[in-house]
């Protein structure tokens, strides 16, 4: 049942990319939408699935002219999905979807969670994320590239396991390998890390290895990579995070 509002406005993660991969809420709400906006590439991964949808896509770097687009069909009375990769709340459109309806009271706006790429991506991989850990982004278009330094630093001196989102793009080369000299201040050459690339999508691929080859490693923005904590080992080629269990030995 839609809300009593003029028009709704449903943030939706669709998860790593794979339909399969889909909540049913989120899948739920893309089936009940008049218009189902986003980025292009994710409006084409769910089209196939939604084909007699009405379609608003922007390309990358559009994000505040797209959730704005979809605020104003919203405010027509149409009932409108705004879609993110992975969850909608992790470097989504969430956030925005907020900020930029303020100016639209009558419109509705809700999130429908979705799997995120460090969860996705961790289940490829084995089991990096047992314990604590942390995200962070090497994207600088929004953040300072200082304080994305300050917070490898901390993390690694906090023995996290570490996720980077958006490791390299064409714009942005050698950042993972600035990021991985940043871990090595702390971290030793032979910790275990890894690399998800593709997660849900054609070439779909991982691989475990050290922080020293990590450096070396090829990567896009459709990398998630993982840097994992000092009890992080290889497994038969996956990466196991323990969390101790000492009170059941």
């Amino acid at each position: 049942m839609r809300p009593n509002k003029k028009g709704s406005l449903t943030v939706v993660g669709i998860g790593p990319g794979a339909y399969e991969d889909m909540t049913v809420r989120a899948q739920k709400a893309l089936l009940e939408s008049d218009v189902i906006a986003g980025y292009t590439v994710y409006c084409d991964l769910v089209r196939p699935y939604y084909k007699d949808k009405e379609y608003i896509s922007t390309p990358m770097m559009g994000e505040e002219k797209r959730v704005e687009l979809a605020l104003l069909t919203a405010a027509k009375g149409k009932a409108v999905s705004l879609i993110s990769s992975g969850d909608a709340g992790v470097y989504g459109m969430a956030g925005l979807a907020f900020l930029l309806g303020q100016k639209f009271p009558d419109v509705d706006i809700r999130v429908i969670p979705g799997v995120t790429a460090a969860l996705s991506g961790a289940a490829l991989l084995g089991a990096p994320l047992i314990h604590d850990f942390c995200l962070i982004s090497m994207s600088d278009r929004l953040t300072p590239l200082e304080l994305i330094e300050k917070r490898l630093r901390c993390a690694a001196m906090a023995d996290m396991s570490v996720v980077i989102y958006n490791p390299e793009s064409k714009g942005r080369k050698g950042y993972l390998k600035h990021a991985c000299e940043i871990l090595l201040e702390t971290l030793p050459a032979d910790r275990v890390c890894g690399i998800a690339n593709n997660i849900g999508r054609d070439g779909e691929s991982c691989s475990v290895m050290t922080l020293a080859e990590l450096k070396d490693a090829d990567a896009d923005m459709f990398s998630t990579v993982f840097i994992g904590n000092s009890t992080t080992a290889n497994i038969g080629g996956k990466m196991v995070t323990q969390r101790g269990y000492k009170s059941e030995r």
